[in-house]
């Protein structure tokens, strides 16, 4: 069936049969373990997700590639057709008696943030594969003191060690998007760091990003200064660093002494 993508899906079908194994070969699971796709497409990553003989949930939007999908049903497998924002993970795999969750998806970059908050409550949720433009990528896997380093950067690695796993050509698609892509891998933290108020704690990191340029004083005028300059000046750091040179630990340790 020629099914053309959807730009307002943000559709492009991945169709790199090497790509597509070595994304399904980047995930280790048992038999017992459900992985869940999220955008399963045409089934062409399904196919090889379904050979690693798990249970697996594939959550797809577009209602015109029920005909293929469907075909793909078993025991094991179960197609749903809806948003995935929309669903309800715990119930929809009542089914199945399973160990461990493993997430797997081709997302549109503008629901990347949303689709991670989404699961990240999932008590057993392992890891998540998602292949996701190369620029974002870069983002969330950055080290302190790059460009690309960000509040969401902080924010996710407080949940996930977020590792960078390979690049994808923007030729194994179709249509060829405008931009690269990228593969990376989140893996629950085993132990979070300590912070005493999570909601102080994040709206620090909020605030901190604010204006990027500006340095950390300058973007915290609200906050009590002299309490943030005991915290830099235990940890050597200078009064007029910027908050994309402070490491998660620093941010927590601001966060921890402002409570």
């Amino acid at each position: 069936m020629n099914i053309k993508a959807k730009k307002s899906l943000g559709q492009n079908f991945l169709e790199d049969e090497s790509v597509l194994q070595k994304i399904a070969n980047s995930v280790t699971t048992k038999e017992n373990d459900l992985i869940i796709e999220i955008g399963p497409g045409k089934g062409a990553l399904t196919k090889y997700l379904k050979q690693k003989k798990g249970f697996l949930i594939c959550y797809e939007l577009d209602e015109r590639l029920k005909e293929t999908l469907k075909k793909m049903e078993d025991t094991k497998t179960k197609i749903i057709f809806k948003d995935f924002l929309q669903a309800d993970i715990i119930k929809d795999s009542e089914c199945f008696d399973y160990e461990n969750i493993y997430i797997i998806a081709n997302i549109p970059y503008y629901i990347t943030t949303p689709i991670i908050k989404h699961v990240m409550d999932l008590e057993k949720l392992k890891s998540m594969t998602i292949l996701v433009q190369k620029e974002v990528a870069e983002r969330l896997t950055a080290n302190p003191g790059t460009k690309a380093y960000g509040s969401l950067t902080v924010y996710l690695n407080y949940y996930f060690n977020i590792k960078y796993l390979f690049n994808v050509s923007k030729y194994a698609f179709n249509p060829i998007p405008n931009v690269e892509s990228a593969v990376i891998n989140f893996t629950r933290v085993k132990e979070k760091i300590t912070v005493k108020n999570e909601a102080i704690f994040f709206k620090l990191i909020e605030d901190a990003f604010k204006m990027k340029r500006k340095t950390l004083k300058n973007n915290l005028k609200t906050y009590n200064w002299n309490q943030v300059k005991e915290v830099l000046k235990e940890k050597n750091l200078s009064e007029d660093i910027r908050a994309e040179n402070l490491s998660l630990e620093s941010f927590a340790a601001i966060a921890n002494h402002l409570s």
